[in-house]
């Protein structure tokens, strides 16, 4: 029987001033008609009430942003991007404020609300510097070399529709948001209503920076109330969320041919090798399921142990789970935190109890937690888990794992393959070489060696996203800001016209043509 899990020591009810609400609502584009109420997941008492948009509100949120837009867009490059090397000091400076907020509107723990805070740091640092010459005119190989000139420019999409998602509020919309404003664009910035205040956080510390009014416009409401006006007035669309979500997106802008980036669901595979470090890999394992209670499109939910390790490293790893610390403090005690939305505990307490019914095992948890918290549910392993169980193949989104015992390599990457999704995957290994071999045959946007998705999603650098019905572009990279662009060639031709010239005939021309192909050929220039 699963040893139950410890609850963490000091927790404390904590609230957010009314100051700090009464600044940051305003940024809500609304006639403050009608308002709802912000429930803190720790502990079912309201957090804050905030503004609803209509549809009226989200036009008038277009026309503001326009008129901002177009004056941000004639600014240079290195002016643009001035408030955002800004941020890395005042985010620092300020971290305690933001860790409190992320808590607070989504009940994580606060070491998993540092990710957030390192990764709106960091992402936007990475694109403060490198946004110049990411966007510089860049020169390309014309059709006649020194003949054809040709350069590669880009301009900004015009104004963004930026939808964010619940589980990482303050990473998925500020991270995003500062690369398509550093490319001249204006955003409107739609957070899920329960998680808006560590954006409106963000925007206000941004305005304060210098960051021009207008630019970034805050719309807060149901879909249905919202969604359409939205999505409709965008020139570009990023979406992180539901895969039912991003289809619907998709044909919304269809008819309009208006470019769009989704970053959608998962059910990602993790592989322990024969000869993976039993110790090291049941602690990474940990934080890659369990990392804010598994509401992390890019944790964990399948894992796949080789029958030479296998009993070595399940009793260990179960070992580890039985032993977190769950708790409502915010400080760094709690090894994780609560679920958002009652909806996703009626999920994970689904998935579970229909699991167990169905035959599985229970190594570690398996129910919820009200003595904690209203949201809390227990991390917990299965094994026996089979595809007669909703789990199996469905994306929980929870803190749940199931584990699977496999023999050979072909057998082990064809079962990790085997799903419609493919964000991210994690192999352990203690020969980087073979596991890099491994990890270029899973179907899956980013393979982790020897870590459960940080190392890839954090290496800013490399592009970041989903495989077959997880996601369509990128974010991170070069692409993640050049997505917020349309690119134009100018080409200009000298001294030669693209025609015969003088008396020669089109039969000669094309004699020559052709002759000039085998030349710069030889010549490398093609």
């Amino acid at each position: 029987m699963a040893s139950p899990t410890v609850r963490a020591e000091g927790a404390a009810e904590r609230t957010l001033p009314q100051s700090l609400i009464d600044r940051l609502v305003p940024h809500i584009a609304s006639d403050g008609a009608r308002t709802a109420t912000i429930p803190c997941p720790f502990t079912g008492v309201a957090l804050a009430t905030v503004p609803l948009s209509r549809a009226e509100d989200v036009g008038k949120a277009y026309e503001r942003a326009r008129e901002a837009q177009a004056a941000w867009a004639r600014l240079p490059v290195g002016e643009r991007v001035k408030p955002f090397l800004r941020l890395a000091d005042a985010l620092v400076d300020r971290r305690g404020e933001i860790l409190d907020i992320i808590q607070l509107e989504t009940g994580k723990a606060r070491r998993h609300a540092m990710e957030e805070f390192l990764d709106v740091t960091l992402c936007s640092l990475y694109y403060a510097r490198r946004a110049a010459r990411m966007l510089k005119p860049q020169r390309r190989q014309g059709m006649m070399p020194g003949l054809t000139r040709v350069h590669e420019l880009r301009h900004p999409k015009g104004v963004v529709a930026l939808i964010a998602p619940w589980n990482y509020p303050f990473a998925l919309g500020a991270s995003d948001i500062a690369p398509a404003l550093m490319a001249g664009n204006a955003v409107i910035h739609k957070p899920d209503t329960q998680t808006c205040l560590s954006s409106l956080w963000v925007l206000d510390l941004l305005v304060e920076l210098g960051l021009p009014r207008g630019l970034w416009q805050v719309v807060v409401g149901e879909p249905s109330e919202i969604g359409d006006p939205l999505v409709e007035n965008a020139d570009y669309v990023s979406f992180t969320g539901s895969t039912r979500g991003g289809r619907a997106i998709a044909e919304k802008v269809a008819p309009r041919l208006v470019g769009y980036s989704l970053e959608l669901g998962g059910k990602n595979p993790m592989i322990v090798m024969a000869d993976a470090d039993v110790e090291r890999t049941a602690r990474g394992a940990v934080r890659a399921c369990f990392t804010n209670a598994g509401q992390l499109c890019i944790s964990i939910e399948r894992m796949y142990v080789h029958e030479d390790v296998y009993e070595k490293f399940v009793p260990r790893f179960v070992e580890l789970v039985n032993g977190m610390k769950l708790g409502i403090g915010l400080d760094f005690d709690a090894d994780m935190g609560s679920l958002t939305y009652e909806r996703q505990l009626d999920a994970v307490t689904r998935h579970v109890d229909q699991a167990v019914e169905r035959g599985a095992t229970v190594l570690a948890g398996g129910k919820a937690r009200p003595d904690i918290g209203p949201l809390f549910f227990e991390p917990t392993v299965l094994a026996d888990v089979n595809g007669d169980m909703d789990l199996c193949a469905n994306e929980t989104f929870g803190p749940v794992v199931a584990l699977y015992k496999y023999r050979d390599e072909d057998d082990v990457v064809a079962r990790a393959n085997d799903t419609p999704y493919g964000l991210n995957a994690s192999v352990w290994t203690r020969n980087a070489a073979r596991g890099r071999r491994l990890a270029a045959r899973i179907q899956a946007g980013t393979v982790n060696i020897n870590d459960g998705y940080g190392a890839a999603y954090a290496s800013y650098d490399s592009p970041m996203g989903g495989m077959k019905q997880s996601g369509v572009g990128r974010r991170h990279g070069a692409e993640g800001l050049l997505k917020f662009t349309e690119v134009q060639t100018v080409a200009s031709q000298h001294i030669m016209d693209l025609e015969p010239p003088g008396a020669i005939g089109y039969d000669r021309f094309a004699d020559v043509l052709a002759t000039g192909i085998k030349v710069m050929k030889k010549l490398r220039i093609k």
